[in-house]
């Protein structure tokens, strides 16, 4: 089933979530007969989308968010979930997301937080308005989410917090200086958090996808057009998130080489370097 939000309801005091540490992913809650409840941004298609699929399949109850409502309420429509159509970046939206998300599952005990658009070409020919929402939408919209969800899972004793990162933000790629920035600093971000959160019961995994093969790239204006590496279906990167989810992985690439580079760029910073500068 599936529940639209109303857009303009007033702001609230939010409901505090109540559930044990050690309960298994996907089941009840101990005599509460509650399912495990997830959030899901950018549901709508893609790597969001597919996440959502294989949440339900696994047995969680689901909040999904994207900014296509048709799209969104077709994806919810074989699961038990509810649907928030809202764009993250306008004033006070993730508030609204997550009071909706408690008052229709009364629990968060994930966050998969997949929600991100990119732009490529030369920086210095972006125009403002791109940067801006790239940024926004890929970094800031996020942050405020996560704002306003871990209070709930830290009252809670449990939870944790899934974001969709990308190799672009590990190793920076040519001609997305923006999209790769705003990545980097979300991958900066899951570990700070993560040190914060050492011993509350809240984790927090960072998922670092390749080129996966979504509408993405059509939409940042510029198609994929390098042989190599080859997309991967998005439902590899559900199989991550679930992978970060059930197994308690603090970081997880897909596919799983991708971390080669990262650590040469971490190992031979100038080896690196000199080889993106001509493969890059």
């Amino acid at each position: 089933m599936s529940h639209a939000s109303r857009a303009g309801a007033a702001d609230a005091s939010l409901p505090r979530t109540s559930a044990p540490a050690d309960a298994a992913p996907g089941a009840p809650a101990g005599g509460t007969g509650l399912a495990r409840a997830a959030l899901v941004t950018g549901a709508s298609s893609g790597i969001g989308a597919a996440v959502a699929r294989r949440l339900s399949a696994e047995g969680w109850r689901l909040v999904l968010n994207g900014r296509d409502a048709d799209r969104l309420r077709r994806v919810a429509e074989p699961a038990p979930a509810d649907v928030f159509p809202a764009d993250l970046t306008r004033p006070g939206a993730e508030r609204r997301l997550t009071r909706f998300a408690l008052e229709h599952t009364g629990r968060l005990d994930l966050l998969v937080a997949g929600a991100g658009i990119g732009w490529a070409g030369d920086f210095a020919a972006m125009p403002p308005r791109a940067l801006e929402e790239v940024v926004e939408t890929d970094l800031l919209a996020t942050l405020r989410l996560v704002r306003q969800v871990v209070p709930h899972m830290l009252a809670a004793g449990s939870g944790r917090v899934v974001l969709v990162g990308s190799l672009a933000g590990t190793v920076a790629v040519r001609q997305e200086a923006v999209y790769s920035a705003a990545k980097a600093g979300l991958g900066a971000f899951a570990d700070a958090l993560r040190y914060e959160l050492r011993g509350s019961g809240v984790a927090v995994s960072l998922v670092v996808p390749g080129v996966v093969d979504t509408p993405f790239f059509d939409r940042r204006g510029a198609p994929y057009r390098r042989s190599w590496p080859r997309p991967v279906p998005p439902e590899r990167v559900a199989d991550a998130v679930w992978s970060a989810v059930s197994r308690g992985r603090d970081e997880v690439y897909v596919p799983g080489w991708l971390r080669v580079p990262a650590r040469v760029r971490g190992a031979a910073p100038g080896l690196y370097r000199r080889l993106a500068a001509v493969f890059g």
